[in-house]
């Protein structure tokens, strides 16, 4: 069953607002999971958690910041975090979201692999998802599992 499950990733990087909303849409994204630590963007307020979340709002799509449990920047490693029950409850969480809505999660890095998306990506993957990575409106890519 998990296989037909899609689960996206997308990164905000320097997109403006409408571009990242069209993304979205492009992409039928009902639910957008926020995994950066801390939901919030010096150079691109838009990006900042409460106007983010009003804006994706009246655009119909669903905000859920899970940044508490699956952000990065862990002491120790995002690895060794990932053994972590916080990360597991976190990943569960995840799981029915997106059991019920197209869900992407989303932190700042457009590039998938420049990013703990990767590490979240490989868990999904390990438990039967499909984890595909939005990089534009023409261009996906699936997530095969590899080495962090």
């Amino acid at each position: 069953m998990k296989k037909n499950i899609k689960i996206y990733t997308i990164g905000h990087s320097n997109r403006s607002l409408k571009e990242f909303i069209d993304l979205l849409k492009t992409y039928k994204i009902e639910t957008l999971v926020d995994v950066r630590r801390w939901p919030k963007s010096t150079k691109f307020s838009h990006f900042n958690r409460e106007v983010l979340e009003h804006e994706l709002e009246k655009a119909g799509v669903k905000y859920v910041w899970l940044g508490d449990l699956l952000g990065g920047y862990r002491p120790g490693g995002y690895e060794k975090y990932m053994e972590t029950l916080q990360y597991k409850r976190g990943l569960e969480l995840l799981e029915k979201i997106a059991g019920k809505k197209t869900a992407a999660i989303m932190c700042s890095e457009k590039l998938w692999f420049k990013c703990h998306r990767r590490f979240i990506s490989n868990s999904l993957v390990e438990k039967g998802y499909r984890v595909i990575h939005i990089i534009d409106k023409k261009r996906t890519q699936e997530h095969k599992l590899r080495k962090n």
